[in-house]
């Protein structure tokens, strides 16, 4: 079997660096590196990624090995039908550890034709390391490397400011293009800069808060020989992914323009305030899995796909993301309603086993952030109870019992909470074990038992659902 290379797969078409890439794991070459690839062939785009290895060990001698290239195998539900699509990716032009050799890495900032920094160093990734000394040795951090590298761009271009670049950073965490300039400039200080690079940086360079939405399960180490037989080349780079994605961006119009990803009919959104896609997220996609995982498990189901395709617990999910989540939320109607369909069919993906036991780690916390603020909202709009999403917290109670219908439940949380709901378990009646966990503020930061008949349904939910339990064991 012939390697993966430019010569071997006949690519010829180059295009200038456009984009920095700081990190290249299968998220990024899934997400971003596959939207690029897109945007070279449908649109004027005409820039290619050279990825930046952000640690000491990494995979960017494989990546150079392939000439940048690797196959994106996307994989799942669309309009109601499986789908499988392979796509070779061009768009990588390879990649550079600084660690080998950080004044070539710091000359990439001297690239006239640099346009974009994206990066996802995860969610530790960007943070303040006051051991990075100084820039002139590599720094540990990777906001401390793109300090470095973007002091050299300005310095080099005499801080020409169309010359400085917009950062678009990947990580989850809330605020992530303010949070990194935040840093960059704290570096800037640590460092002694001169301060017209910190007004460059303030004035001149764009960050952008962003939300990406897309699962890539990434190498499929299980079936990749058969893979590489079906693509007739040794690519141990294979990433695979569902069709689904969805990137949010905070920028201005001229990011938009520069990065036109809507003539390629990509679900790239360019938004002044993203806050409520994020919401949007939280509530319908990570507050099904939360709400649904308890009721679920409860009734002997085990993964994501089973129990959105099961009579009762898909009836109850959908009742619970299109009754009682999507009217707790402010954008349009449409928006929310196909969000929403498409986070069923993505639940429903035949090509990922997604365990319910996975989702449930830490199942009190997720509740808290993911489900609560709906239950709440719901009852401010609506003046009701939201009878659904009250009958997964009498399940998630039920589940922290630790045991069901005889068998053991591998509850997965701090030691505190688990030792929460032993005690509270150990009470004489179901309603105190209730009472206690809704009055635990640790929990909830409020006392669920003062909100008008909230309890008493808890616990009535809780009882049918013991009811349900003891018809089973009949």
């Amino acid at each position: 079997m012939q390697s993966l290379n430019r010569n071997t797969a006949g690519v010829t078409t180059t295009h200038p660096v456009k984009v920095l890439q700081f990190g290249e794991g299968n998220f990024l070459r899934g997400f971003v590196d596959w939207m690029i690839d897109i945007l070279n062939e449908k649109t004027s785009f005409h820039g290619s990624v050279e990825i930046v290895q952000p640690i000491d060990k990494g995979i960017v001698h494989l990546l150079n090995q392939q000439d940048g290239l690797y196959h994106l195998i996307l994989e799942g539900i669309q309009n109601g039908e499986a789908t499988q699509e392979r796509r070779l990716i061009t768009a990588v032009a390879g990649g550079l550890n600084p660690y080998a050799d950080y004044e070539a890495y710091l000359q990439r900032g001297e690239n006239p034709e640099l346009e974009f920094i994206i990066s996802n160093t995860t969610e530790a990734g960007i943070c303040f390391d006051a051991a990075d000394t100084t820039p002139e040795s590599i720094p540990s951090s990777f906001p401390g490397k793109l300090t470095a590298l973007l002091y050299r761009r300005y310095t080099y271009f005499n801080g020409a400011s169309d010359k400085a670049l917009t950062i678009i950073p990947c990580e989850l965490i809330e605020k992530n293009g303010e949070t990194l300039r935040d840093t960059v400039l704290q570096f800037a200080k640590h460092w002694n800069l001169p301060e017209g690079f910190s007004t460059w940086i303030q004035n001149d360079t764009i960050f952008c808060n962003t939300l990406v939405d897309r699962i890539v399960p990434g190498f499929p180490k299980d079936t990749i020989k058969e893979i590489q037989q079906e693509i007739g080349y040794e690519d141990n780079l294979v990433v695979k992914a569902e069709p689904f994605h969805l990137w949010v961006i905070e920028a201005p119009a001229s990011v938009a323009a520069a990065f036109p990803t809507e003539k390629a009919g990509l679900q790239v959104k360019f938004v002044e305030d993203l806050t409520p896609y994020r919401t949007r997220k939280v509530r319908i996609l990570n507050g099904a899995h939360t709400a649904l995982v308890p009721v679920a498990y409860l009734q002997g189901l085990r993964t994501v796909r089973e129990a959105v395709e099961d009579e009762k617990a898909g009836k109850f999910i959908r009742e619970a993301i299109f009754e009682e989540i999507i009217p707790t939320l402010d954008l349009s109607a449409q928006e929310l309603n196909q969000f929403a369909n498409d986070v069923i069919e993505r639940f429903q993906n035949p090509f990922i086993r997604h365990e319910l036991m996975s989702i449930a780690l830490n199942s009190v916390s997720k509740y808290k952030v993911r489900v609560l603020p709906s239950v709440l909202e719901y009852i401010h709009r609506k003046g009701q109870l939201p009878q659904r999403l009250l009958t997964s917290l009498a399940a998630l109670i039920l589940f922290y019992k630790g045991e069901w219908n005889g068998e053991q439940i591998p509850l997965n949380d701090t030691a505190e909470v688990l030792s929460f709901f032993q005690s509270a378990w150990a009470k004489e009646t179901a309603a105190e074990t209730v009472h206690a966990v809704l009055a635990n503020q640790d929990f909830w930061e409020t006392d669920l038992t003062s909100v008008p008949g909230l309890e008493q349904a808890v616990q009535q939910a809780l009882e049918n659902l013991q009811a349900q339990e003891q018809l089973r064991s009949v």
